[in-house]
């Protein structure tokens, strides 16, 4: 679900501010093709990218928000070593996709494997992107955080005091 910051359309998707929510399980296919829920088809365009995401997941960008990042990587001084660490990881595996006409995204296989993908998927919005993670790394992320949310919450909301 998508978030646009003038109106609400239809059942109430788009309202407030420019975001991707929820939370879908899928499964991917033997050929490594995953169905993105119909709500985030539309925004993401006839073509996004696929890329190596933090965590084990892998991220899912609408080109204006990976154009975006690029230009901020772009900024990054070659000649520091996690800068270039970084990129090297997450362009490397960065793939422009599209939707087949049953609305399923090809994952490639390196990407299929650093996620530890098999079967079970979750898809997740995450603000300006999605996420897809295997779904015993997405149990294990909230099993491993669950306790910490409301300490994390507060200390994220205490420096945020100044966010804009």
């Amino acid at each position: 679900m998508l978030f646009n910051s003038n109106i609400v359309v239809g059942s109430g998707e788009k309202w407030g501010i420019n975001m991707f929510m929820g939370e879908y399980h899928h499964n991917i296919d033997d050929k490594g093709r995953l169905i993105i829920p119909s709500k985030f088809r539309d925004e993401l365009g006839e073509q996004f990218i696929v890329t190596r995401g933090l965590d084990a997941c892998l991220f899912v960008y609408p080109m204006n928000e990976w154009n975006q990042i690029i230009s901020k990587l772009k900024q990054l001084p070659f000649t520091k070593k996690d800068a270039r660490s970084f990129m090297r990881f997450f362009l490397s595996g960065a793939t422009v996709c599209d939707f087949d006409k049953q609305g399923r995204v090809n994952v490639t296989s390196p990407l299929i494997e650093y996620a530890d993908i098999n079967k079970e998927c979750v898809v997740i919005g995450v603000n300006d992107r999605l996420e897809i993670w295997s779904k015993s790394n997405w149990e294990n992320f909230l099993n491993a955080n669950e306790a910490n949310l409301s300490d994390i919450a507060e200390d994220l909301f205490n420096l945020g005091s100044n966010i804009e």
